[in-house]
């Protein structure tokens, strides 16, 4: 189906176009349309920097790297060069989907005993010993000299300059700044360059300069990455670490390499929807649409008891089957792509109870026995970016090795201790990973480039998501402003805007509801392909911000 039959499509959905987003009780949003050029992110700011640098000559790939660079700076909980990065990519000139695994290993001295010689009996979750080699800045700089049109020094300037003569902090980053004051008190460097006076947070609309992170990005643009991989600028971050118990090394630095992958893939609607293969947990989003797939959602209606009670419990069993397989690829018992085989799909559907909530779901048997910022960009060439950057928690370890300017993330904490389990750390090992980027075909062509971050919330809003347009017809503003569901644990589960008919029907059925108003949904942007231009939808839970050109 071409873009144009999409859009008639969406028009002639069994459920009207503007029939889903009445209950919202937050600001609406119109969709953007573009004709030549169009960026989604969490941030004015980065937004206008990929436009910028598009505008430069640089094309959807340079953009999202400027982006990604940009909300390092302005959204530094979050993302930053201290993290790692993944993408999908639509290159138009080849006509090829291509993939990007930036992610980082464990350090050489990580190890079960290592950890039990210091007491503890889980990976802790921040601090030095949490921190994982950041591979955020070999996968900016793999993707531009790779794809792009701009070299990695253009590509980084508007992050260098905003980050040099600072900027007004937005609304819901100052809140989320704010709620960090007290682990950014805790470590030295955290506290110089994140508290003003080394005591609070910035207000919404307060000016915040970061002059540290402006020469750490400068070093990179003049030197290259090399001076952060094996470099003098990694040497000043290991010693930092290796002072306050960290287990990298510089050689950790020097050897790490990002990985391209194939993305991985799922028919669901006459839709190919693709993520990106473990140790990601985008697996978990195809399958739960593939459990999905023979279900009637149009009858069950939109964000009806019997609709979300099926969704919930499609969860359950991707989460539950997730949790037993996934870890670093290199280290995984089972082809990711056997959680997706009619056998074992058809076994796991069977064990949904249309009207009671499971508790505690345990893993099929398979065959072979955050915090974190996501942008989308597109260019006049047709070429398409998902893109997603993180340090894991809020501000990640909470360590800043000072003079540096950047949070280093926490991406240790993803591993288990457990005998046995792939995912059981070790030395040089990749850790489980949350982020996900999302990528949309239609008979082998682009469609949408999608994402919705924030940790365990991101393969439900994924699958949310796509629902909303590829079943309910929802416009890409639309689907993106619709309540959702998260679950939590066990029978825990928060739903936005819930009617009170709704939640007794699901209470009913045994789901203990929590407070919606006290939960994180995540933050998506979405860019879909239209005949002739774009159009693109972006965050009103965050202070995201689509625009085109």
């Amino acid at each position: 189906m071409s873009a144009r039959h999409f859009l008639l499509f969406l028009a002639a959905a069994t459920v009207p176009v503007n029939a889903h987003a009445q209950q919202d009780d937050m600001g609406r949003r119109s969709t953007v349309y573009a004709p030549r050029m169009v960026a989604a992110t969490s941030q004015p700011l980065a937004t206008s920097a990929a436009l910028e640098i598009m505008r430069q000559g640089g094309n959807a790939i340079d953009g999202a790297v400027a982006a990604a660079a940009v909300l390092n700076v302005v959204e530094p909980h979050m993302t930053g060069m201290g993290g790692d990065a993944f993408a999908i990519a639509w290159l138009a000139e080849t006509g090829e989907l291509i993939g990007i695994d930036a992610s980082g290993r464990s350090g050489s001295g990580m190890s079960v005993e290592a950890l039990r010689a210091r007491g503890h009996d889980r990976v802790p979750g921040s601090g030095a010993e949490a921190v994982t080699v950041p591979g955020a800045v070999s996968g900016w700089n793999a993707l531009v000299s790779g794809y792009g049109q701009l070299d990695l020094a253009q590509v980084l300037a508007p992050a260098i300059r905003i980050a040099g003569e600072g900027f007004p902090v937005t609304p819901v980053i100052a809140r989320q700044w704010g709620g960090a004051t007290e682990k950014l008190a805790r470590d030295e460097g955290a506290r110089a360059t994140y508290l003003i006076d080394g005591e609070r947070a910035p207000r919404a609309g307060e000016w915040f300069s970061n002059p540290d992170l402006a020469r750490s990005f400068q070093r990179i643009a003049d030197e290259g990455p090399g001076v952060l991989y094996g470099g003098s600028l990694g040497s000043e971050l290991v010693d930092g670490l290796a002072a306050l118990g960290g287990f990298l090394t510089l050689e950790d630095l020097a050897r790490h390499e990002p990985r391209w992958v194939e993305p991985l893939s799922t028919d669901f609607r006459g839709y190919t929807v693709w993520e990106l293969p473990p140790a990601g947990q985008g697996i978990a989003a195809l399958e739960m649409l593939e459990l999905l797939e023979p279900m009637d959602l149009e009858g069950m209606g939109h964000n009806s008891a019997d609709y979300l009670h099926h969704l919930i419990e499609v969860k359950k069993l991707a989460f539950a089957d997730l949790h037993r397989y996934v870890s670093d690829a290199d280290h995984m018992e089972i082809d990711p792509m056997s959680l997706l085989s009619p056998g074992f799909v058809d076994a796991r559907r069977r064990l949904i109870d249309p009207r009671v909530a499971a508790d505690r779901v345990n893993p099929g048997r398979a065959v072979t026995d955050s915090e974190t910022i996501y942008l989308t960009v597109a260019d006049e060439d047709g070429n398409m970016v998902s893109f997603i950057n993180s340090v894991y928690s809020g501000f990640g370890s909470g360590v800043v090795i000072p003079g540096l300017g950047f949070a280093l993330q926490n991406r240790g904490a993803g591993f288990v201790i457990d005998d046995g389990h792939p995912n059981r750390v070790a030395p040089r090992k990749r850790p489980f990973h949350t982020i996900i980027p999302g990528f949309v075909t239609r008979d082998g062509e682009p469609l949408l480039a999608f994402g919705l971050m924030g940790g365990s919330m991101q393969p439900q809003g994924h699958t949310q998501l796509l629902l909303n347009m590829l079943v309910f017809g929802m416009d890409p503003q639309e689907a993106v402003d619709a309540a959702r569901f998260r679950h939590l644990s066990g029978r825990r589960v928060a739903i936005e805007r819930v009617g009170d008919e709704v939640a007794a029907d699901l209470e009913a059925r045994g789901h203990e509801l929590a407070d919606w108003r006290r939960t994180d949904f995540g933050g998506a942007q979405v860019i879909l392909k239209l005949p002739r231009g774009w159009a693109a939808a972006s965050e009103p839970r965050k202070d995201g911000h689509a625009a085109g050109n």
